[in-house]
């Protein structure tokens, strides 16, 4: 197989279902930081342009006041001719710069349209505090002379630093409604300061935005996974519950096929093989009933069968039935009563008696196993100890003692983790440590009920 090809073949194979809902997640994550993204850039583009448009407004507003004030010191004689002196004796013209441009007299009254260079500079600051090139002052106050109204634009001074023009409309005395302007008066701004800040706002609003954004995915990735959760543990659970179908079912069913096989050579009696069948179906019938129970109960869609059970009575019940092959098992118990369900009890007692027979002892060797059933001294629980006189707890896996498939002897199986889950879902524990005699030592403890009459 080429290398294109199983590269095709790797991108052809399904995804897993944890897989899917982990991509999911991540795209959940990215369409909540897209759109807050989109959002926020959105308000950032308006909050600049907004900034942009009020230091315009207020330089503007400023600089019309200054050239009204400046248009009412302007004079005519009494030819119609501008007189600028008092102007030019009252308010200075150098800083800020105010140049004064008007409308040749022999232009058309009809025209529609002065063209800049058609405009006769009146007057112009010979040492201004801010040097704009003539063109730029024309076509000011052209833009106000052809409209009729005030306007500003923005430019650069002979030396390149920014600035802000803005021109205003005058018009002869005693001028009808319909008159045309007579001219313009252009005044001139620096905007370096103002830009500077606007740059400013302008970094600080995109390093914000940057960080909201970088801050929106990091809470849709906690979201988003607080969302798919229950879908992983769904599928967590699932998974277990397969694994631990398949390993209890195993031993079982090729017990069944062994048995089908001496059947059909005719080797073994068939009333035999019958009874055996019968009792490994009812084995396997009871495993699957245990397993389905707890994948139910660890989904939530079931509750515990829980009820008032002699626990003493219990525990002698799964001694009597557990195979001996040898082995020497040992009951003391005291009249308990628990509030449990029946069924989870019994199997998490027989997984720690059957755990015991077959870990607690050296090999061909008998085991001894002693199990006690004792109520604590204030009556709140009631604890199983199965202890053995075996080779006792590996160190390597004390610590994952309870895991599914692993057990004391470094060998797999779900016993003990069964017996843990079903102690933990009772509110009690299950703990283990080292025997008083080497070996290993389990403690079953479960909240008590109320304990029972004498001789019941």
């Amino acid at each position: 197989m080429t290398g294109a090809v199983r590269s095709r073949f790797r991108r052809s194979r399904p995804l897993t279902p944890t897989a899917r809902v982990r991509r999911l997640r991540r795209r959940i994550t990215l369409l909540f930081a897209l759109t807050s993204a989109v959002g926020l850039v959105a308000m950032a583009a308006w909050a600049v342009r907004g900034d942009d448009a009020r230091w315009r407004d207020q330089l503007d507003r400023t600089m019309s006041a200054d050239t009204n004030w400046a248009l009412g010191l302007l004079e005519t004689d009494e030819d119609g001719r501008l007189d600028a002196e008092v102007l030019l004796d009252t308010a200075g013209t150098a800083c800020p710069p105010l140049h004064l441009l008007s409308v040749p007299s022999d232009a058309e009254p009809d025209a529609r349209r002065i063209a800049p260079a058609d405009l006769v500079v009146e007057h112009a600051p010979r040492t201004p505090c801010l040097t704009v090139d003539g063109p730029a002052v024309r076509r000011a106050a052209a833009s106000a002379v052809n409209a009729d109204e005030e306007r500003s634009l923005d430019g650069v001074t002979t030396t390149g630093e920014p600035v802000r023009l803005f021109a205003l409309p005058f018009y002869p005395p005693e001028a009808e409604e319909d008159a045309r302007p007579q001219g313009a008066l252009v005044t001139v701004a620096e905007t370096a300061a103002q830009q500077a800040d606007h740059r400013r706002l302008a970094w600080r609003v995109t390093g914000g935005c940057a960080l909201l954004v970088g801050l929106s995915a990091l809470v849709g990735h906690l979201l988003s996974g607080r969302a798919v959760r229950p879908a992983l543990e769904a599928l967590d659970r699932q998974e277990s519950f397969l694994a631990d179908a398949a390993h209890d079912l195993r031993t079982p069913a090729a017990s069944l096929r062994t048995l089908a096989e001496t059947a059909l050579r005719g080797d073994t009696d068939s009333t035999d093989v019958h009874r055996r069948t019968l009792r490994l179906a009812e084995g396997m019938g009871a495993l699957v009933d245990g397993l389905l129970t707890r994948a139910r109960l660890m989904s939530g869609t079931a509750v515990l069968a829980a009820e008032p059970l002699r626990l003493d009575q219990l525990v002698e019940a799964v001694v009597e039935d557990a195979p001996a092959d040898g082995h020497r098992v040992t009951v003391e118990a005291q009249e308990a009563v628990v509030v449990a369900d029946p069924d989870l009890v019994r199997r998490a007692v027989a997984n720690l008696v059957g755990n015991a027979l077959v870990h607690g002892h050296a090999p061909g060797a008998p085991a001894e196993v002693e199990v006690t059933v004792a109520v604590a001294v204030d009556g709140a629980s009631t604890t199983v100890t199965v202890e053995d006189a075996g080779p006792g707890l590996p160190p390597e896996v004390a610590g994952a003692l309870f895991d599914r498939f692993r057990s004391g002897s470094r060998s797999t199986g779900l016993g003990l983790s069964i017996a843990s889950w079903v102690a933990h879902a009772h509110g009690g524990s299950l703990t283990a440590g080292p025997g008083r005699r080497g070996g290993a030592r389990f403690v079953l403890r479960l909240p008590s009920g109320d304990r029972p009459s004498t001789g019941g």
